[in-house]
């Protein structure tokens, strides 16, 4: 079994090169930095750079980039490609979702390979626990948390639960094929995320609410101004919601998903 991890330096491409090293496991890294060690070059918006990176693959782990996916696809078909896992997202299940930006690029992806021959299987996580390092500067300078929607529920999955939820649906036939909801353990308010990770590392982490406005100013140059107005459209429709929590996680892996107070405890020199 050959397979191409693509988004070679995000942590769920990291974690399962490294579940399937220690499986001896065969595959190829690919990164759309030239510069990535030991990953060949396949950036997701180059088609030029496709037919190199999947020579002699029968499986892709594949991020969801849509500039590029009917070229993708094509290839992948062409190299012999039988089977791609997609990091996708839940926010394809919203209504609408073709019109947001949180999930219009995951919803074209998911739409390619559904027109294609290549088996897919989906892989849509809620929130990623890996959102909190947002905080992280402000803890770092000793200013409050700055929050619109203080009570916004989420579902908060550890990176390492995806990867091994990756990892279950490469090597095992009888559960590809399928689309899979991938969520934390909990449903957690932001408030309450921060009230862990503030135990976490042994210290109060003051937090205050703000303005959607307000917040859209501070992040302006760092998120574009329709995927912010999106955020918050998400947000305030989960303020006050707890979310759905699903069992995909288990089912796949065979263990309950690692709590956000686990990924905060892995990630706490990031706050330090």
């Amino acid at each position: 079994m050959s397979i191409l991890v693509t988004g070679g330096r995000g942590a769920v491409a990291r974690g399962l090169g490294g579940l399937l090293d220690a499986r001896g496991i065969p595959y190829r890294l690919g990164s759309r930095e030239r510069d990535t060690p030991g990953a060949v070059h396949c950036d997701l918006t180059d088609p030029a750079t496709y037919p190199g990176a999947l020579a002699g693959i029968r499986s892709v782990f594949l991020y969801a980039e849509a500039s590029g996916i009917d070229a993708f696809v094509k290839e992948a078909v062409t190299a012999g490609v039988e089977h791609v896992v997609l990091l996708s997202s839940s926010s394809v299940l919203a209504p609408h979702a073709a019109d947001s930006p949180l999930s219009a690029s995951h919803l074209v992806v998911e739409q390619a390979l559904a027109a294609s021959p290549l088996r897919t299987t989906l892989l849509r996580p809620g929130s990623f626990a890996s959102n909190a390092r947002g905080w992280a500067w402000s803890l770092k300078s000793g200013r409050p948390v700055r929050l619109p929607y203080p009570g916004a529920y989420c579902d908060p999955v550890h990176e390492a639960d995806l990867a091994e939820s990756a990892l279950a649906v490469l090597t095992d036939p009888a559960l590809a094929g399928r689309a899979y909801t991938l969520t934390g353990p909990q449903s957690l308010t932001f408030a309450a995320q921060i009230s862990i990770l503030g135990e976490v590392l042994g210290r109060s982490i003051p937090f205050e609410a703000v303005s959607a406005e307000q917040w859209k100013a501070e992040v302006d140059g760092y998120i574009p101004g329709p995927y912010a107005d999106a955020l918050l459209e998400y947000w305030a429709s989960s303020d006050g919601l707890p979310v759905e929590i699903t069992g995909a996680v288990e089912q796949l892996t065979g263990h309950p998903a690692r709590t956000f107070r686990t990924w905060a405890e892995d990630h706490a020199d990031v706050f330090a």
